[in-house]
């Protein structure tokens, strides 16, 4: 089973591993195609125009980036998984995991980064900041991922069930093309939209804690303040409806 998950805007200044390289990604032989990414992005921090950087960072305060961020090919880095620190990763918890959740995370968990493009949770990558959206050099990062990374994506979901724990933004990165799951959640009768990402990383941690091989070991360990209300097909997409208990 894999898990598509999103990456997290905030993120950890952990330094693990040397600066990055093809063996840092999956599907290393096309590290040339990320480098394309990463060179457009370095580029506009080597000319340090704080409007631009600004932009492409999505903050008005730039200096705590720039000291993150300044030579990107060059810093150090750590697991993806550790990198991201937002609220789906907080509820994940990673760390109190033992070794063979975290082993199971590490190398089914397929993250969509704004600037990496598909990685797995154990890719390792640098501190960095892009926000949502903006292009590089004109270019729509989204959109060059899909075209060159599709593939490579369906060739390896092609035996696997799928759960789809991304926000509909990343769905610009790449299309399913076989039956995958989805989860809504809702409360009080309406749709939770912002915590949604608190939940997300409770099912990812319960995919963790259960060795999840199937979408059934999900749902049959799912969390007792989480109560399954529906399952409704649409198309491809198996979309689990969960009540939110308290």
């Amino acid at each position: 089973m894999k898990i598509l998950f999103s990456p997290s805007e905030s993120k950890s200044d952990l330094e693990n591993s040397s600066s990055i390289s093809n063996k840092s990604f999956i599907f290393e032989e096309k590290y040339n195609l990320r480098k394309d990414i990463i060179d457009k992005y370095a580029k506009v921090l080597k000319k340090g125009l704080k409007e631009e950087l600004a932009v492409i960072f999505g903050v008005n305060d730039i200096d705590e980036v720039l000291k993150h961020n300044i030579d990107i090919e060059n810093s150090k880095t750590c697991c993806a998984i550790l990198r991201y620190n937002g609220v789906s990763y907080s509820y994940l918890d990673y760390n109190s995991l033992n070794n063979k959740s975290k082993e199971h995370i590490l190398n089914n968990t397929v993250i969509f980064s704004n600037l990496f493009g598909p990685i797995l949770a154990k890719d390792n990558i640098p501190y960095y900041k892009l926000k949502q959206g903006v292009k590089l050099d004109s270019l729509d990062v989204a959109k060059y991922y899909k075209q060159n990374f599709s593939e490579d994506l369906d060739n390896m979901l092609l035996n696997e069930d799928i759960i789809d724990l991304r926000a509909s933004y990343y769905e610009k990165f790449y299309i399913i093309k076989k039956p995958y799951t989805t989860f809504k959640f809702i409360k009080n009768g309406k749709t939770v939209s912002h915590f949604s990402k608190a939940y997300r990383g409770i099912i990812l941690r319960t995919f963790a804690l259960h060795n999840a091989e199937k979408v059934e070991d999900i749902l049959q360990n799912i969390p007792n303040n989480l109560q399954l209300i529906d399952k409704v097909t649409k198309g491809n997409k198996i979309e689990i409806v969960v009540e939110i208990k308290n």
